[in-house]
């Protein structure tokens, strides 16, 4: 059985993470913060690469500029200033990447729902033959969008505007989350997913049925079943409203 209070482990980077803390704290949740990896700039795009940036911007013509993340805005707009690259129009893949486009006085088209596949199903994505298209993300990551994109005869380049730098975590981490009484872990990409099972014991009924996992996506979700959690909550978004939400709504039907 699940403790009648939840206490939630924010595992995403460092700032984002604090600010998803202080929301959840202020709706009664507790939460403890443990960053899975930091944000790095690509140093390489920054530095000598720089110049092939600004090669590849001058090359492209008026291209679609799809941004996956905040870190991916971010960095990039310190390689180089986004309000001039010569966009004919910008996406974000999510709400709070939408926002932080906006704070540099860019406006960007977001999908309700908030994933590839939603990016996918925008009218302005279906017919890009003989488009440019550039994916500004971090290093590695889903090829989904870049080959459906393809698919559809766009030209499609990446620009990979920050680096993860992964934490080294002890081995005995998952029995200082016990102790802590960690029983929802919010979990916003496969990536975390994966790095967070190498440090638990699966076989441990707590963390595998009596833990919850809160996913931002559908597919992280299936990967999460798939892996045998039982207890997997879909928050349908990666912004902090959304997580809130989903916490705070299961909380209400199953923990009072």
């Amino acid at each position: 059985m699940l403790n009648n209070k939840i206490k939630a482990l924010i595992t995403r980077p460092e700032r984002e993470g604090r600010v998803l803390a202080d929301k959840l704290n202020k709706l009664g949740i507790d939460t403890l913060c443990q960053p899975m990896f930091d944000h790095q700039l690509n140093h390489e795009l920054m530095h000598q690469g720089s110049q092939n940036l600004v090669q590849l911007l001058n090359k492209v013509n008026q291209p679609l500029v799809i941004f996956i993340s905040v870190a991916a805005v971010n960095n990039a707009n310190i390689a180089h200033n986004i309000s001039l690259w010569p966009a004919s129009k910008f996406f974000a893949v999510g709400k709070a990447t939408a926002q932080a486009l906006n704070e540099l006085g860019i406006e960007a088209v977001s999908p309700q729902i908030q994933t590839s596949e939603g990016l996918l199903a925008l009218e302005d994505l279906s017919n890009i033959a003989g488009q440019d298209v550039i994916i500004v993300r971090g290093d590695g990551g889903r090829e989904h969008l870049a080959e459906s994109l393809r698919l559809r005869n766009a030209n499609v380049h990446y620009v990979e505007s920050y680096q993860r730098i992964w934490r080294k975590l002890p081995k005995t981490v998952d029995q200082d989350w016990r102790n802590h009484r960690i029983n929802c872990m919010v979990i916003t990409s496969d990536a975390i997913l994966q790095s967070i099972v190498q440090l638990i014991n699966l076989s441990d009924e707590y963390w595998r049925t009596a833990c919850y996992w809160v996913v931002v996506s559908q597919r992280i979700a299936q990967s999460a079943k798939a892996l045998g959690l039982v207890n997997v909550i879909n928050s349908n978004g990666a912004s902090d409203k959304a997580i809130s939400d989903a916490i705070i709504s299961y909380e209400t039907i199953n923990m009072e």
